[in-house]
């Protein structure tokens, strides 16, 4: 049978209910029919990527071939009266209450965490708002990821460290970096624009670079910094944490989880539950916390 989308369970109810004029029916598989109004509310059930993909007529058509084969075998597995099997029936019963819990969780999600766990969550994670504009002259190496430039020189490992710093003695006696960037930096992408690499935030450049381009004193030229490209001489112009309603709907998303986990413990706190502990047996104690 074809992989099937996310039709886990579908009320009776709603399969049965009589059509009328402004609620036609759209399907037929035997004696059930399915209106639009009740077709509609499976494609609202799918998620974003999946509602997109039926927008077209011929993408409903597949949706609506793939429920009329569910339907079918589900009409055999009744007429096999496998709907009256314990195991059948204990895994509807289970599959109804995930669709509910489920329900109830996006619920929980809906909730706005509160002005003071935004400010919490930002001062906590401030580093991540951070962002830096910067520059950089790339010299390459034997080996590195960036080819040689039309009538350059293959350096050795040591010529480009020695090309490397002899270039920073230039800065630091007052030659401008975008200039020199321009004539020598083997990354002729950001060399034609005086090395200009724009606004980044962490993480989004390779490792070595990303330690110095966040640590280094804005305006002031690095040491050679090694990374497979070659040697870079980086030059922060500046550095600063994004505000807080800059981000404020990133901190949002990333705080809602944590607001429904602790939804579902206070439902678990409030809630009674008795185990037979001659069946299950006794619940294993939880391990101590780990000391400071």
């Amino acid at each position: 049978m074809k992989k099937l989308l996310l039709l886990t369970i579908v009320s009776t109810l709603a399969w049965a209910q009589a059509p009328a004029a402004a609620d036609p029916v759209v399907l037929t598989v035997g004696s059930e029919k399915i209106t639009k109004s009740v077709f509609e509310g499976i494609i609202a059930g799918l998620n974003d990527q999946q509602r997109a993909a039926l927008e077209q007529p011929e993408a409903r058509r597949s949706l609506a071939e793939q429920i009329a084969e569910l339907k079918m075998m589900a009409q055999e597995a009744r007429a096999r009266r496998l709907d009256q099997q314990l195991a059948v029936q204990a895994k509807i019963v289970l599959q109804a209450e995930q669709v509910l819990a489920n329900a109830v969780y996006q619920e929980m999600l809906k909730a706005t965490p509160s002005d003071a766990d935004i400010q919490a969550y930002y001062k906590e994670h401030e580093k991540e708002w951070m962002e830096a504009h910067g520059r950089h002259i790339l010299i390459r190496f034997q080996g590195s990821r960036v080819p040689v430039r039309d009538g350059g020189k293959d350096l050795t490992d040591a010529e480009a460290l020695a090309k490397a710093n002899d270039l920073r003695n230039k800065i630091i006696a007052g030659a401008k970096f975008a200039d020199l960037a321009k004539a020598e930096s083997d990354d002729q992408g950001s060399g034609e624009n005086g090395g200009d690499l724009g606004s980044f935030g962490p993480g989004q450049m390779v490792e070595q670079f990303d330690r110095i381009a966040f640590t280094i004193t804005p305006g002031e030229v690095s040491e050679p910094v090694k990374t497979d490209f070659g040697y870079h001489l980086i030059l922060i112009e500046s550095r600063a944490a994004k505000k807080l309603d800059e981000v404020r709907g990133d901190i949002e998303t990333a705080l809602k989880p944590q607001i429904g986990q602790k939804a579902i413990e206070a439902l678990k706190a409030k809630g009674t539950v008795t185990y037979d502990e001659g069946y299950f047996g006794k619940a294993t104690p939880a391990a101590p916390a780990a000391a400071n």
